[in-house]
């Protein structure tokens, strides 16, 4: 690779993010610079995007239920908004070739209805991002955008099925037995250990037995990738296969986005068209939101579903392609899309890390559309008679929990995203309960329990850490505070925002390990 391309790729994408931008934008912007250099796409760029495009997909099937398809608010919310917007799309683009706008003043019914279909869709790598960043992939809200996101996946496969005049293959139905084969896929994940097989073990499954496995039967390769990580998603191991892959898959990822920079130089009819397109989105926005309430979220958990959802997807560019090939749409307009989707990227990065004073000021309009009946996943929790909660019950807060329950008879509550988790606690007869400690309004209720003696912070993003101990000290609340931090610059904050006892357990997990030795008997004597 070009060194001027990683330095350009590299300096952008530092300085976007000190302005508290994702990288990514950096990347976009960077792929328009370089080809305004003179650099161009090639073949093998392309390659190495799509291979993190694949990862991503495969990463993503490890931490998917197929309940969470099954839920009404994913597959009633993605095939209701995609009919919805695929009509205002095409009502949308109509009037602009009836002004006579350039880029479509030319346009046929063909070409709309194509670029009304590409429109309607959203961003999968975008969302998975931002949910990362957040950690809340695991959270009711980022499980209803990724199945949406999902299902609108499953929409491509059959489109593209159908534009390229590719059937799938006779020999697609043994695809069906690839459920036969998961014992086989856990014998070896166990036996692969925790370091480079393990990371190439995952390469192996996204890339041969998901991708190339259903490309050579004439289906979409990246499906292929998310199914087989949804087939080991179920494995103790899942999570870390993730985890190790996780490096690997961003770099990867930084090409795909140079590769939208790339696609093609703006002209004036493409920049025009690109801002159009983005005066859609609050409409994108508004039918996201409107559905997801009628599906009985509550309009904060709607609207963070919102927030991640209201882009433009690369799927554009996909179908753009596929349209120049068709020599139904013009090359400029792979540009408006790529222009469009940057600038989606750009708004809905603003939007994301704004969350919070955006919602407030709105919260009770918002309150108003509700239903008066919630989704059982969404109810505001209660603290009601704890005097200890524990915010986050992975590995630090479920030791914690069992510590505290040995030695004092205090009341205990642990809070915790994972709903799968919180069942694991609950059959164990833990007082576990699933919420999101960084939604207001769990802090809400908690205000009305006078009896919480003590919080603990366990939850492994510092940012989450940081946002409850701000919704504490909001509250009133006067009690003692504890928090985990692994870097000695986050503990410093927490402490100075007032948390009385921070555990670095990157730092302390030495003095810890030796104090457990000391209390062996052999060191006793």
């Amino acid at each position: 690779m070009d060194p001027i391309l990683i330095a350009i790729a590299f300096g952008l994408g530092v300085a976007v993010f000190q302005i508290g931008l994702p990288p990514l934008i950096g990347f976009l912007l960077a792929g328009f610079a370089l080809n305004a250099m003179g650099f161009g796409g090639n073949n093998t760029l392309m390659v190495i995007g799509d291979l993190g495009v694949t990862l991503l997909l495969f990463s993503i099937g490890l931490k998917l239920k197929v309940k969470d398809l099954l839920q009404p608010e994913v597959w009633g919310g993605a095939t209701v908004h995609m009919l919805l917007m695929i009509g205002f799309n095409f009502l949308i683009l109509l009037g602009m070739m009836s002004l006579a706008i350039p880029l479509i003043d030319q346009a046929s019914f063909q070409t709309i209805a194509l670029l009304a279909f590409a429109l309607s869709f959203s961003s999968t790598v975008f969302a998975v991002k931002i949910l990362d960043s957040r950690g809340q992939m695991e959270s009711f809200y980022g499980r209803s955008a990724i199945g949406i996101l999902i299902m609108q996946d499953i929409f491509a496969v059959i489109f593209l099925a159908v534009s390229s005049g590719k059937v799938p293959s006779i020999y697609a139905f043994g695809l069906l037995l690839l459920p036969f084969l998961k014992p086989i896929l856990y014998r070896l994940l166990d036996k692969v250990g925790h370091d480079e097989l393990l990371a190439l073990y995952g390469v192996f499954l996204a890339l041969v037995l998901g991708a190339w496995l259903f490309e050579a039967v004439n289906m979409k390769p990246d499906l292929g990738a998310l199914l087989v990580g949804m087939l080991l998603a179920n494995h103790p191991k899942a999570a870390e296969m993730a985890k190790t892959l996780l490096n690997f898959k961003e770099l990867l990822l930084v090409v795909f986005f140079l590769n939208i920079g790339l696609s093609g130089l703006p002209t004036q009819e493409s920049v025009l068209m690109a801002a159009l397109l983005l005066m859609i989105l609050p409409i994108k926005a508004l039918l996201y939101h409107l559905i997801l309430t009628f599906f009985h979220l509550r309009s904060r958990t709607a609207l963070l579903a919102t927030s991640t959802l209201t882009n433009y997807s690369e799927f554009g560019l996909i179908v753009g392609a596929v349209g120049v090939t068709m020599g139904v749409i013009d090359q400029d307009w792979v540009t408006a899309i790529a222009l469009a989707l940057t600038g989606s990227f750009i708004i809905a990065s603003v939007v994301n890390s704004r969350f919070a004073s955006i919602y407030l000021p709105i919260r009770t309009f918002l309150k108003k559309i509700e239903r008066q009946t919630l989704h059982v996943e969404d109810h505001p929790m209660q603290p009601g008679d704890a005097q200890i909660i524990i915010l986050g019950m992975g590995r630090v807060g479920t030791g914690a929990y069992g510590y505290l329950n040995r030695h004092q008879e205090k009341k205990l509550l642990g809070v915790e995203l994972n709903h799968d988790r919180v069942d694991g606690h609950k059959a164990l007869d833990r007082n576990v309960i699933q919420g999101d400690a960084t939604d207001s309004e769990f802090w809400e209720k908690a205000r009305m329990s006078h009896k919480i003696e003590l919080v603990l912070l366990a939850m492994p993003l510092h940012h989450g850490n940081v946002y409850a101990t701000e919704r504490l000290l909001a509250m009133g609340y006067d009690k003692q505070i504890a928090a985990i931090a692994s870097h000695e610059d986050d503990a410093e904050e927490l402490r100075q925002m007032g948390v009385d006892v921070v555990f670095n357990f990157y730092s302390e997990a030495g003095a810890g390990f030796a104090e457990h030795i000391c209390k062996t008997p052999f060191l006793k004597h």
